[in-house]
């Protein structure tokens, strides 16, 4: 589903060169549940905007569900992205105007998708949230807004769900409930998932583990 092929980023600071990621080179199957993780610093958050396609790496190659998403235009690698990425930020990015509903209602609508409320529906009741679809984000807790959140990334039955630090604004108990969501969202959708964050102690309960340190992977349990 995801290949790294010794993805490189470099940025310009001044005249000072600075590496941020360097050949970081690995293969992710359809369906594995994947975190990444490492300490402030280390690249992931770079890592994962780039797998996504969301930037492009300075040398090396990535290839979502087979395709390079370095030959694709930015219209297209958003195109590609619609159909088959879903993407949950730390910040929630929910429309503050919306209800829950009309938040996760908002990728269908955008493809034109039938039975667009149904489904919306559907989702939040997946989540736990069928009592909560008609309030506003400033209505709900940090939970219940990430819940709304992961609902909309799966609107569109995404075949990879990028996660970064989807737990890191919430208390132990909220960020243990979210991941275990991703986990049966991971089992009942077959969407593969890959999640950034710096709980080791949930990153422990994924089926393989990246971990980065200086922009380079120092450790994968699934090599």
């Amino acid at each position: 589903m995801l290949i790294a092929r010794e993805v490189t980023k470099e940025y310009m600071s001044g005249e000072q060169r600075l590496v941020v990621l360097r050949d970081v080179t690995f293969t992710i199957p359809q369906g594995a549940f994947v975190a990444i993780v490492g300490p402030s610093g280390s690249g992931k958050t770079t890592l994962l905007g780039l797998l996504a396609g969301l930037d492009t790496p300075t040398r090396g190659t990535v290839l979502l569900d087979d395709t390079d998403l370095g030959k694709l235009s930015e219209n297209d690698r958003a195109r590609l992205r619609g159909e088959k990425v879903g993407f949950v930020f730390q910040s929630f990015q929910l429309i503050p105007t919306l209800t829950a509903l009309e938040n996760v209602q908002v990728p269908l609508e955008l493809r034109g998708t039938a039975g667009a409320v149904e489904r919306a529906r559907d989702l939040i009741d997946r989540v736990g949230l069928s009592g909560r679809g008609h309030h506003f984000p400033t209505q709900l807790s940090g939970g219940e807004q990430q819940r709304v959140a992961i609902a909309r990334a799966f609107a569109n039955s995404p075949r990879i769900l990028f996660a970064d630090e989807p737990t890191g604004n919430l208390d132990n108990a909220t960020g243990h409930r979210i991941f275990e969501l991703l986990q049966s969202l991971n089992t009942d959708a077959g969407s593969t998932i890959v999640l950034v964050t710096h709980e080791l102690t949930l990153a422990s309960k994924a089926s393989r583990m990246i971990r980065l340190l200086d922009g380079a992977v120092v450790e994968d349990t699934g090599a």
